[in-house]
């Protein structure tokens, strides 16, 4: 009689245990994909967290207000609406600083952030010629709705407004000429569409790519995190806590939330299926994005391809620390993919 009391009593805790952790999971899934309609400041990265402000984050949950935009930029914008399976899209539209466009660069966030966070990124894009196009993604900023899937719906975003460009692109192209020549010799052409993420923004270029059937000119990806399940780990190991079975909870409520399997969120094998020419950079401090997931992306990346790491950088914007290294990488790759069409090449890495 002791022995079966015993055993149930320790099935009883057990199985206690495993509702306790799938409610806390559950929560916890719940803030970080689903936005406040409130104002205020989103809860610090872990990495700056107390010990004891992390243990309330655990135990209390993120503060996921609204990412909302700052100024507008220092350049003219006309704002713009795109329709998206998500809702309506606002994004910012600006022509290049001089002369005619060389084509367009549409430029995406990453997460808990918004199209404003860009605009350094998008003035220089127009120092080159291109005419750019900032969006705020489903959730975030102006654009429609409070939730977000970490680059897997947001890749729904990325089609939408790949095809609004090609299609603005067809409408207002006019008689056929000459093509003008760019600073390596290559031939502009003013319906090029290049597509730049950020992080979330990255992962979910490569998913629209994979599976949505987007085809670009050219990627230049910031940071994209290798999947869902590593990036959950990522999260608690900034924080210094074990990360099973925790993390795999997350991953797990997150996707029933939202409707997909989130474990099937898999920047490292969608790489695999692009072959557009792409420049991937990444901070070598970065404590979300593990080296080992940026060069299996890197690896896997089916097409012309150029890497560079940023010596110390973590998940943050590259150029203010290495404004000059930034442009110059952008600059030699945007002036080098057409040479590469159709073969798998590395460009350059370094």
């Amino acid at each position: 009689m002791k022995k079966r009391f015993r055993f149930r009593r320790l099935a009883i805790l057990l199985l206690t245990g495993f509702v306790l952790m799938n409610a806390v999971a559950f929560f916890h899934a719940w803030r970080f994909t689903h936005f406040a309609n409130e104002s205020g400041l989103h809860s610090p990265n872990p990495e700056q967290l107390s010990p004891g402000q992390k243990l309330w984050l655990l135990l209390t949950g993120i503060r996921n207000p609204k990412p909302q935009n700052g100024p507008l930029p220092a350049f003219l914008v006309k704002t713009v609406t795109i329709k998206s399976p998500n809702g309506p899209l606002e994004a910012w539209l600006a022509p290049p600083d001089s002369g005619r466009a060389r084509g367009t660069v549409a430029l995406f966030h990453g997460y808990t952030s918004s199209k404003s966070h860009l605009t350094h990124e998008a003035g220089y894009f127009r120092r080159l010629g291109y005419k750019v196009l900032l969006v705020d993604q489903a959730g975030n900023g102006n654009s429609a709705g409070f939730r977000t899937t970490v680059g897997y719906r947001e890749a729904e975003d990325v089609a939408a407004v790949f095809h609004w460009l090609n299609d603005s692109t067809t409408k207002s192209s006019g008689s056929p000429s000459l093509p003008e020549r760019g600073p390596g010799g290559e031939a502009q052409r003013e319906n090029e569409l290049i597509l730049y993420g950020v992080s979330m923004g990255a992962v979910a270029i490569m998913r629209a790519e994979a599976e949505l059937g987007v085809r670009p000119t050219a990627n230049i990806l910031e940071c994209p995190y290798g999947n869902m399940r590593q990036t959950a780990y990522n999260r608690f190991a900034s924080m210094h806590v074990p990360g099973f079975p925790m993390a795999d909870l997350l991953v797990f409520w997150g996707g029933v939330q939202n409707g997909f399997w989130a474990f099937g969120l898999n920047a490292e094998h969608y790489a695999s299926q692009i072959h557009t020419p792409t420049l991937l950079l990444w901070g070598t401090a970065d404590p979300r994005v593990t080296r080992a997931e940026t060069d299996a992306i890197f690896a896997n990346l089916a097409g012309p391809k150029a890497r560079h790491d940023f010596e110390g950088v973590g998940h943050e914007p590259y150029w203010k620390r290495y404004s000059a290294d930034w442009e110059q990488q952008i600059q030699r790759f945007l002036g080098r993919y057409y040479i590469a069409v159709n073969r798998k090449t590395i460009l350059y890495q370094y």
